[in-house]
């Protein structure tokens, strides 16, 4: 059976200030979910699965049905804020819905084989999908998952601090756990561009080959069931925080310190990009058209 991509493209973009998910970054209109799509294809994914608000979906379809048509099934799972369907029996203010883990579980009654989880405005690079693809297809199961792990130099922006997830591994290259830094950038020590964070007020210097997750897991549906129980706990927990999301990193956190799983870090020497502010865009076309340039994709992908 083939793997399942499940896109997350529900969030409001707020700090880029438009829809970046469906924004034009190829040279022919193609957005950085294109270039995803594209790499899974290659790799040898069966369906992409668009994780929206209902009320984008006749927007996806007219981008995405037209070109994909026939080269792989299209999918569509609406993230809403209805608690009802988990067994939750409460009405909760919220503004947007409860976070990227919400969002998975939301896939429960759609997704029946095992499962990739990306960012659809994040450039991961077709070696991150062929390795990922392998692992969902040789060596996935309900108690071995996997996370894609980014060497941290290679995903910083010039435009500001980001946050990541910094994995800790162990020898048998599994995550121990991860931990959010929130103020990470590049400076310059001693003439070399070194990767810092900061701490407390305190700045803190970390290896450039450091692997850290953008957001990039495998899975298959057992995630559901064990998620679907933390999601229970975490509304009882957060009902009156209506900033508080469900994060993935929980449930994997969650997985690991219980012993229900392990996740598997996956090395990918791909270079990340992504768009979290504007400035972002013509850095990430400059990238996408040296990558056509060198013959990694072609100039009109569909």
């Amino acid at each position: 059976m083939k793997p399942t991509l499940l896109i997350l493209a529900a969030g409001m973009a707020s700090r880029y200030g438009s829809m970046k998910q469906i924004d034009a970054f190829g040279p022919n209109g193609e957005t950085i979910i294109d270039y995803s799509i594209y790499d899974a294809i290659k790799a040898g994914f069966g369906k992409v699965s668009f994780i929206i608000r209902e009320e984008f979906a006749d927007s996806f379809k007219a981008i995405f049905e037209p070109k994909l048509q026939g080269k792989i099934e299209i999918d569509y799972v609406f993230q809403g804020t209805d608690l009802h369907k988990y067994g939750i029996d409460k009405e909760v203010e919220r503004a947007k819905p409860w976070g990227t883990a919400h969002a998975v579980l939301e896939a429960h009654e759609q997704i029946n084989e095992p499962f990739c989880v990306i960012n659809a405005d994040d450039f991961y690079g077709y070696e991150a999908f062929d390795k990922m693809a392998k692992f969902l297809t040789t060596e996935v199961s309900d108690n071995q998952f996997s996370l894609m792990g980014y060497q941290i130099d290679k995903t910083l922006s010039e435009h500001g601090t980001v946050s990541r997830g910094v994995c800790e591994v162990d020898g048998q290259g599994n995550m121990t756990e991860i931990n959010e830094r929130t103020k990470v950038y590049f400076k310059e020590i001693d003439g070399q561009k070194k990767v810092c964070y900061e701490e407390d007020g305190k700045e803190v210097e970390i290896s450039n080959h450091t692997r850290v997750s953008m957001n990039f897991w495998g899975f298959t549906p057992r995630v559901f069931e064990e998620s679907k129980e933390m999601f229970a706990d975490f509304v009882e927990a957060n009902q009156h925080n209506p900033k508080s999301e469900f994060f993935i990193p929980l449930v994997a956190d969650q997985l690991i310190k219980s012993g229900k799983a392990t996740f598997k870090v996956i090395p990918t020497s791909e270079v990340w990009f992504g768009v979290t502010y504007k400035e972002d865009k013509p850095i990430v076309q400059e990238n996408i058209s040296k990558l056509i340039a060198q013959g990694v994709y072609p100039e009109k992908l569909f």
